[in-house]
């Protein structure tokens, strides 16, 4: 007599992965279960039933502990990122509305690509939360000007003013916030409107400045450049975060029709950045909104 073990969430993770590269006669012996006779482990099928629990317990203790080291190891990245532009500020190496634009592109998109990281339990999520979560409380308390954070404030403002804080930077943590909790590694709509205001709107600012000479006709305050830049980056980010995460098994990409709904995205987001409504509704908020329903649309999950 023997008992089945089901596998563990790495083997299932391997076996995901093998299957789109393996027929079922190369399938590794690990994806199906693995018997054991009961006299070999000394164990009755009632002990094992009373172990179960235990087990459980310690399943769960490890992944907790495994996303609160994730959720540790991303906030102190986050951090250095920006002390690391900040010191580069000081030193003249990059001016600060460069760094402001570079922490703007780099903290989102490093966010995004620390999702495996984290484990594979249902609320891993809402621990990667916590680091958006983290700086958003930071920014509330700066912006209110409780306790004013100079460094953080010429890190992530135009102006250098602590009321500043409470909107374009506050919506992007919110943004981060948003599509951990509700879109997560299994869902590329959270990914491209990330890569849309990370990589897409932040690149279109700094081409913008350099090259945006000739004014989009119905909104001069943006500059074709910018706009095409945005497009361009902001579809490759996006293929480019899809192909990892599908590479890794957490999604499964029909890439012949993937790249046209990525593009027609792309471009849904980037008509919206141009758009003249940046005074009443920030870029920080249009362009991640008009993405997640454009991506929706387009894949449905």
């Amino acid at each position: 007599m023997s008992a089945k073990f089901p596998l563990s969430p790495i083997s299932q993770q391997l076996c995901r992965s093998s299957s789109r590269f393996l027929n079922t006669a190369t399938t590794p012996r690990f994806c199906s279960p693995v018997s054991y006779p009961y006299n070999l482990i000394g164990s009755s099928s009632h002990q094992l039933r009373t172990r179960h629990p235990l087990i459980s317990f310690a399943g769960t203790k490890g992944s907790l502990l495994h996303d609160l080291g994730a959720t540790g190891a991303v906030l102190g990245g986050a951090y250095a990122l920006v002390l690391s532009f900040e010191s580069l500020t000081k030193r003249n190496v990059v001016s600060q509305r460069l760094s402001r634009k570079l922490v703007h592109i780099l903290s989102g998109l490093l966010f995004v690509l620390s999702w495996p990281i984290f484990s594979a339990s249902k609320e891993s999520r809402y621990f990667a939360a916590l680091v958006p979560l983290v700086n958003c409380v930071r920014l509330v308390v700066n912006g209110l000007s409780v306790s004013p954070n100079s460094t953080l404030i010429k890190s992530v403002t135009r102006e250098g003013s602590p009321e500043e804080l409470l909107k374009g930077p506050l919506f992007y943590v919110l943004a981060l916030l948003v599509s951990a909790v509700f879109f997560w590694r299994d869902s590329p709509i959270g990914m491209i409107s990330l890569a849309m205001m990370c990589g897409g709107d932040g690149i279109a600012d700094i081409m913008g400045r350099k090259f945006g000479s000739q004014k989009i006709p119905y909104n001069t305050s943006k500059s074709l450049a910018g706009s095409i830049s945005m497009f361009i980056f902001g579809f490759f980010v996006s293929i480019g975060l899809l192909y990892y995460y599908s590479s890794l098994g957490y999604l499964q990409m029909n890439w012949e029709t993937t790249f046209t709904r990525v593009a027609i995205i792309s471009m849904v987001a980037t008509l919206v950045e141009s758009l003249p409504i940046t005074d009443q509704l920030d870029d920080n908020v249009s362009v991640p909104l008009a993405t997640i329903l454009a991506a929706y649309v387009s894949f449905g999950y």
